[in-house]
């Protein structure tokens, strides 16, 4: 690649943007399109072939040889299956290349093998991927050569929803709908649709790939199961937004070239608070655009990891005793013609169309705050909420001292009379300037902050999709906003029933709002005294999906059927308990076949080395003799815990899928799983590095 970028000449080049359509489509073709995309219009077959036809040419000028529809089920990863543009060979030994508009919009993948929850059985192996027209085709250029990539739904041959983007896509009408129809009971007459905005920022770890091959544990689950603490973590925080390497920095540039190429706005890279952590962050996008997008930054970071020697970890906590990744969901709403909905203004207190805004958020993170962190539950997620390095596993919102006194205001007079603002910032050195900081700080432990003028929820985990997430942000406000309509569409004075409104829910959802810290053992207690859940793992997490109230809440948007809950419900306790099963066995593998013998032979060493030493000249060997001891007692304990978990894991494997099984894996298994790891983490300490059957942290962590 090239040393010097130009971002505006490569930005979108492999993407069939709407430049590249108005430029390409017949006038009235790309006129269809837009009102499909605008007004739901259907689209007809004809267009579509026009359009399918320019897609087809476009990307072969991109060097594409292949086609695929690119979806996203319910395995946490993207799938897809590729077609060659070739046709039926001709008399003449030639081949036609041609790509219908039914290919575009349809696709049958075997539905068979993906997750569904009970929908479908396995001898039912029909499904749909239909062609999602708002997210835009990219050609994909990796070892295969260069594939279009067309976004698409995935549903089952009846219908229901098998992957992330339905749900969203259903949720963000949804939104659009109950959002407009606020509006226009502010006088809002030209605001036509409007969309929720998320930014995603991804937090991940790079190692040595030659050292991460080294680690079975890494390569089978993502993260060490193993390892003691290097000297040095994070305490000294002199990583945080420090030189980044220049092999990292090499790294970086090449993600950043490959997102741009394919429309990504990745925007800021910084390191991040553990060592080998960093962050990517991209410009706000649609949130349909944004979820996948997010899947294409995350393909990306490993992709282009391997070309540099690299692994890139985005598992929620690869290692222990150091911070974990999340991924900070940033959400607003904002109309087509450029309106904010959670903008403040410079008044927020007068600012009402806000004010009803706000609270009304407010009363849906209260409503819904179990299924709100249901959709940040995995198994990864489990090792940082409620941690000291995340937010905590309660639901609270951060609104700030400015807003925090508005609400004030309206809780304790019923009325908001003034907004604080922001001072002068002196900084006490006559070369710098000083400057009006902002009327309120942030707050980083709280799991959904305001932030200015959208909400960032910070408690989805870095390896997972953010659509789950955003789905319900979309569905619990589209209610609140749907309730608080049907109020003020009966009032005979309109003016009066919205400044009672917004009293109403402040004063009925204040117990949501908490500006201290989330970290602390004082708010775990007085978030249990004003009646705040406290889900502290994804197995309790999940009920929360099927219970009457989110059947009610999903099902009256039409975001998700009954159905579709307990099929999502079913998977979730499914999935972790395949991936504790993974995890133990694997650690199982290591203990017993690498760990064990390298100690083993470690001791006879040490003891062969005592006898020689006596018989040599009599010296005191206590301490080879202590540090014998030490290891061989340890090495009866890490046995003594294998044979264990080795009985436990065996009984989970028996039993029949379900909540009980997941239960069993998280109370059983994992409590077991600690009990090997202890003494393996302390053998480490007293062997010798030459001897130990696997890098070190230090050697993954500091060596990159």
């Amino acid at each position: 690649m090239s040393d010097k970028i130009k971002v505006n000449e490569i930005f979108g080049e492999n993407v069939f943007n709407d430049t590249v359509m108005q430029e390409r489509l017949p006038k009235k073709v790309y006129q269809k399109l837009h009102e499909t995309l605008s007004e739901g219009k259907d689209l007809d077959l004809a267009t579509a072939d026009v359009i399918a036809h320019e897609m087809k040419e476009w990307a072969i000028e991109q060097g594409a040889t292949h086609f695929t529809h690119w979806f996203q089920p319910l395995t946490g990863v993207t799938a897809e299956k590729h077609d060659s543009f070739i046709t039926s060979p001709m008399k003449n030994g030639k081949v036609l290349m041609s790509f219908s508009g039914k290919e575009l919009i349809k696709g049958e993948p075997d539905a068979s093998s993906f997750p569904s929850g009970g929908l479908r059985a396995t001898f039912e192996a029909r499904g749909y991927t239909a062609w999602d027209c708002t997210s835009p085709a990219f050609v994909r250029h990796d070892a295969a050569g260069a594939t279009l990539c067309i976004p698409t739904a995935f549903c089952s041959y009846t219908g229901e929803a098998l992957d992330q983007k339905t749900p969203l896509l259903r949720s963000m009408e949804a939104l659009s709908k109950q959002t407009i129809r606020l509006l226009r009971l502010f006088g809002n007459t030209t605001s036509k649709e409007a969309r929720a905005s998320v930014g995603a920022e991804q937090e991940y770890f790079i190692v040595d790939r030659e050292k991460y091959l080294q680690r079975k544990d890494l390569i089978f689950t993502g993260r060490t199961l193993f390892g003691a603490m290097p000297p040095k973590g994070q305490e000294l925080e002199d990583h945080y937004f420090g030189a980044i390497r220049e092999r990292i920095a090499a790294y970086m540039k090449d993600v950043n070239e490959e997102l741009w190429k394919l429309g990504v706005p990745a925007k800021t890279q910084h390191n991040e608070v553990a060592p080998a952590q960093h962050e990517l962050a991209p410009i706000y996008e649609e949130a349909n655009v944004a979820v996948d997008h997010n899947q294409l930054i995350m393909e990306t970071l490993k992709k282009v990891a391997g070309r540099h020697g690299l692994m890139c970890l985005l598992h929620e906590k690869p290692f222990a005793g150091v911070n974990g990744s999340g991924k900070h969901d940033n959400w607003s709403i904002t109309t087509d013609d450029g309106i904010n909905m959670l903008e403040p203004g410079k008044s927020p207190h007068d600012n009402m169309q806000f004010l009803l805004v706000l609270t009304c958020i407010l009363k849906a993170v209260d409503t819904h705050a179990d299924i709100l962190r249901e959709s940040a539950a995995d198994v990864g997620n489990d090792h940082r909420l409620g941690a000291n390095e995340a937010p905590p596993a309660i639901l609270s919102v951060f609104l700030g001292e400015q807003l925090g006194d508005v609400i004030e205001q309206l809780i304790d007079t019923g009325s908001a009379t003034h907004s604080l603002k922001g001072s002068k910032l002196e900084t006490g050195v006559k070369t710098i300037p000083d400057f009006m900081k902002d009327a309120t700080d942030r707050n980083r432990t709280s799991p959904f902050a305001f932030t200015g003028n959208k909400f960032e929820f910070r408690m989805c985990g870095s390896a997972d999709s953010v659509a789950m997430p955003n789905t319900v942000l979309n569905t619990i406000v589209a209610e609140a906003f749907d309730e608080a309509c049907t109020i003020l569409e009966q009032a005979d004075d309109f003016n009066l029933a919205v400044h009672d409104l917004i009293k109403k829910y402040a004063t009925e959802h204040q117990r949501i709002i908490f500006n201290g810290n989330g970290y602390s053992d004082e708010w775990v207690e007085e978030a249990e005294k004003r009646g705040l859940p406290n889900i502290k793992n994804m197995v309790d997490a999940v009920p929360a999906l099927a219970t009457e109230k989110a059947v009610k809440l999903f099902e009256k948007f039409g975001v998700f059927t009954k159905a579709e809950l307990e099929s999502r419900v079913e998977i979730e306790y499914e999935a972790y308990s395949k991936a504790i099963n993974i995890e133990a066995r694997a650690m199982i593998d290591i203990a017993s076949k690498q760990i064990i013998p390298a100690v083993v032979k470690a001791t006879i060493e040490i003891a062969d080395s005592i006898i020689k030493v006596k018989e040599a000249c009599g010296a005191n060997v206590s301490t080879q003799t202590e540090t014998l001891e030490e290891v061989s007692d340890l090495l009866v304990e890490t046995k003594t815990a294998l044979t264990t978990l080795i009985e436990v894991t065996e009984k989970a494997a028996a039993m029949e899928d379900g909540r009980e099984k997941a239960v069993y894996y998280r109370d059983e298994v994992v409590t077991t799983m600690a009990a090997l790891r202890a003494p393996v983490d302390k053998m480490e300490m007293l062997i010798d590095k030459e001897r130990w059957p696997m890098p070190s942290y230090g050697d993954l962590i500091f060596e990159v």
